[in-house]
């Protein structure tokens, strides 16, 4: 399997359908790889590819939805476009809880898909520039002593100098020193881009 920025990975049963789709696909100037089962996909996938999911669902083996878990469940963050012939307002629900960009019933209409496989992609850039911005913060605050990312952690707290300087046991000016040396390493006097930056790189829900 390559690794192509615009690749949509095809993934449908339907023989006829998957020839169609990807001369659909190609015309529109996506770089497509066809798959004929969920499993064929699961066998044959490159961790470090990146591109757009499209999966039918209803398919023998694995179906699309259980491929759509199988993936959330791994921490796969590829986009992924459900389509299917046997639609139902359960099966939708359970593809967009399972993250899904969108759920489209067959035909499907050629536009729409594309659309939807776009949105896909605009997804996969956002997420490449969160990591992209996340990386940056913690390196930034890699610069840091242990004493300064202890002031920078209460003052995305929304502390107070005198409080930092009661809590640490310092005096004010102390701790004005040591926010200024926080300025400087990190490029800005703002508290909500040091707490954007605090965000960036230790998000609440990785804490201990």
């Amino acid at each position: 399997m390559k690794t192509l920025s615009r690749t949509v990975f095809l993934v449908d049963d339907d023989e006829d359908v998957r020839d169609a789709l990807q001369m659909l696909l190609r015309t529109a100037g996506f770089a497509v790889e066809p798959f004929p089962s969920a499993l064929a996909f699961l066998e044959r996938r490159d961790h470090k590819a990146e591109g757009c999911i499209v999966a039918d669902v209803r398919m023998p083996g694995v179906s699309g939805l259980q491929l759509l878990e199988r993936l959330a469940a791994e921490g796969e963050r590829m986009p992924v476009v459900v389509i299917t012939g046997h639609g139902d307002v359960s099966a939708c629900r359970r593809a967009f809880k399972g993250g899904a960009v969108d759920f489209l019933t067959k035909p499907v209409d050629e536009q729409v898909l594309i659309e939807a496989i776009e949105a896909g992609f605009m997804r996969l850039d956002a997420q490449r520039r969160e990591a992209s911005e996340a990386d940056e913060a913690r390196a930034l605050l890699a610069r840091l002593t242990q004493r300064e990312n202890e002031i920078l952690d209460m003052v995305a707290r929304g502390w107070m100098t005198k409080e930092i300087a009661r809590a640490m046991g310092v005096s004010p000016r102390t701790v004005e020193t040591h926010r200024a040396n926080l300025a400087e390493k990190l490029g800005t006097t703002s508290v909500a881009e040091m707490v954007r930056l605090v965000l960036l790189a230790r998000p609440p829900h990785t804490s201990p």
